[in-house]
């Protein structure tokens, strides 16, 4: 399986020839969209800078709602979550997305706004990979996205929707502000792993993105 940050909360997971892209934006936040030829296409909720399928090319099957869904012999699993820590009341929903394939468990937290309850908990079960925003403003900040791997403990974390040179959305924070509080990290262009790959020691991974 490979993984690929876009930017923003955007990620492009190639597992047994299927594409998939997680929250796909459009130019306007900075980063270049996708240019790949993809199969399914997931929306964690209807904001711009993550909704954009229509910059997607090959007629992808759009998932955007809590449920249990199999494309392709992948597994995507909708968990019902809020933008905020009001409830939604706020920012409105936010669907997590469990993305299973060749025996690995990716969680894609989207724009989560509050620590994970007992029942979504329960709901996720294991984690493998976790893509986790860390910016803060729009969504849990990084003291709180820490918080959300206690509760989960991942082999592999990497941060996303946090502020790059690129990103338009200046008020959102650094991802050192998440990543100062592990002992390593490690940068990666994209992440190519297997099941038989993941170690019991958790690893941070951040990613670059195209330019």
């Amino acid at each position: 399986m490979i993984i690929k940050w876009l930017g923003h909360a955007s990620f492009l997971l190639e597992s047994s020839g299927i594409k998939l892209v997680m929250d796909p934006f459009n130019a306007e936040i900075g980063y270049q969209p996708c240019k790949e030829k993809v199969d399914i296409v997931t929306v964690s909720h209807e904001h711009w800078d993550h909704n954009a399928v229509d910059t997607l090319s090959g007629n992808p099957k759009v998932v955007r709602e809590p449920g249990i869904t199999t494309i392709d012999g992948i597994n995507i699993l909708g968990i019902s979550s809020y933008h905020d820590k009001k409830q939604g009341r706020e920012r409105g929903n936010n669907t997590i997305f469990k993305i299973s394939s060749e025996d690995l468990d990716i969680l894609h937290l989207g724009d989560l706004g509050h620590i994970l309850t007992d029942q979504q908990l329960k709901e996720i079960g294991n984690v493998d990979i976790l893509l986790v925003p860390v910016g803060g403003t729009y969504t849990v900040d990084a003291e709180a996205a820490y918080e959300i791997v206690e509760q989960l403990q991942p082999k592999i974390i990497i941060p996303m929707h946090f502020l790059t040179p690129d990103v338009v959305l200046k008020e959102l924070a650094p991802v050192e502000a998440f990543t100062a509080k592990f002992p390593r990290v490690i940068k990666k262009p994209f992440l190519e792993i297997s099941k038989e790959a993941l170690i019991s020691e958790t690893r941070i991974i951040v990613l670059d993105y195209p330019r």
